[in-house]
């Protein structure tokens, strides 16, 4: 089963939920080796839907002692399409990385050049 890191809002339930079906049982870890960031949600709409103004975003840093907290949820392959398709639509991209525990996780970093998909 694939195992996804989650820095964002893939950590709350009504997001789990919608996006799931389900609540996601994980375990806390590091991202290694990235540095929060934020995007500016240019979408009025979508910043009235989630009540915020930026999404959480990170950016590789190179620097091993840099880390990012989250959580590593392992997923089904049907589920991590489902969340292809939800992160699609603000212009993230899913890329391997590691985390502290020494698990390789799927993460989303945002791609600005990715079609947005509704």
């Amino acid at each position: 089963m694939p195992l996804l890191f989650s820095y964002g809002t893939l950590q709350e339930e009504q997001v789990q939920l919608s996006t799931f079906g389900r609540r996601l049982d994980g375990r806390r870890d590091e991202l290694v080796g990235y540095e929060p960031s934020q995007v500016k949600i240019e979408d009025p709409d979508v910043a009235a839907a989630t009540g915020r103004t930026h999404h959480a975003n990170v950016r590789l840093s190179g620097d091993e002692q840099s880390r990012v907290p989250g959580m590593a949820f392992e997923i089904t392959d049907a589920e991590l399409a489902s969340v292809d398709r939800y992160e699609l639509a603000f212009r993230y991209k899913r890329i391997s990385a590691a985390v502290a525990s020494g698990r390789q996780v799927w993460i989303y970093v945002h791609a600005p050049d990715a079609p947005a998909e509704r």
